[in-house]
């Protein structure tokens, strides 16, 4: 992974995330950070009258804002930073730019003082990495940057030898070498299913080369026992692989009020079948 892409907003949760995105490639050689801001095509005033803009007008503050923001962050870093300002939708723009740039990251940033603003960009989040357009990086707003020492991965053991993103997965613990724990929250069982023992052995077998230490944890709250058990590792980032019942979609519903995306430090990774 060299080749990362920030999809930012100009709001201090993006501007965090791209700080964090480029801290996170100045030790890696031959590193490339784009920063892309898509833009509506109609302007409005502050009563919800369309203005009048002219479209090169746009074009030319949005990438004079990304110029600033370029600035704000790469102080003392050599990393190279592309500016893109583009009039569009979010997802569309990002799966084409993507694709034709060989992105290997795209990095998001999120907050949420507000259950509305939560929702919003909660949605924004989830339909960019639901169009499965390579792994995504949500950064919470108040995360720093360390080192990626020790990474948990999150694993539902449903026929992992299919369903494990080998590759992406690869390709991040090759470039930044953490410390591998799998992590399996067992909600519904008093013990372990012996077909889950058979899976988490499948899973060992895979990922062997990063000597991963498996866990069981038998909560009934999902959420709650991987705050614990990163907070108790000292857990650098959480991966996890987008199902249609994941944990990324529990963060963002009322159910949730714990809200770990918005509240804990950690960014999460999340990654499924794009190669």
């Amino acid at each position: 992974m060299k080749n990362f892409l920030v999809a930012v907003d100009f709001s201090d949760p993006s501007a965090n995330a791209a700080l964090y995105a480029l801290r996170m490639l100045n030790d890696i050689p031959g590193a490339s950070l784009t920063l892309l801001y898509a833009y509506e095509g109609t302007a409005a005033g502050s009563d919800g009258t369309p203005l009048l803009v002219d479209a090169d007008s746009r074009h030319s503050v949005a990438l004079s804002a990304l110029q600033h923001l370029k600035e704000r962050i790469s102080s003392g870093s050599s990393v190279p930073v592309t500016l893109v300002a583009e009039e569009g939708n979010l997802t569309a723009l990002l799966e084409k730019y993507v694709k034709r740039n060989s992105i290997d990251l795209v990095v998001m940033g999120i907050t949420g003082s507000t259950r509305l603003e939560q929702l919003i960009v909660g949605s924004n989040t989830l339909n960019v990495i639901n169009k499965d357009i390579c792994p995504v990086l949500i950064v919470p707003s108040t995360a720093t940057y360390r080192q990626m020492q020790t990474a948990v991965f999150t694993t539902d053991l449903q026929r992992v030898e299919e369903t494990t993103p080998i590759k992406p997965l690869k390709n991040f613990l090759n470039t930044f070498h953490p410390k591998l724990y799998a992590v399996h929250v067992a909600t519904q069982h008093a013990a372990v299913p012996d077909e889950y023992k058979k899976e988490k052995e499948k899973l060992t077998e895979l990922l062997r080369e990063y000597n991963p230490a498996a866990y069981f944890l038998l909560e009934q709250d999902f959420t709650s026992a991987i705050a614990k058990f990163t907070e108790y590792y000292h857990a650098d980032i959480i991966i996890t692989v987008p199902r249609k019942h994941s944990f990324l979609k529990n963060l963002f519903t009322e159910s949730h009020t714990k809200k770990l995306a918005y509240q804990s430090e950690l960014p999460i990774l999340a990654i499924h079948s794009w190669e």
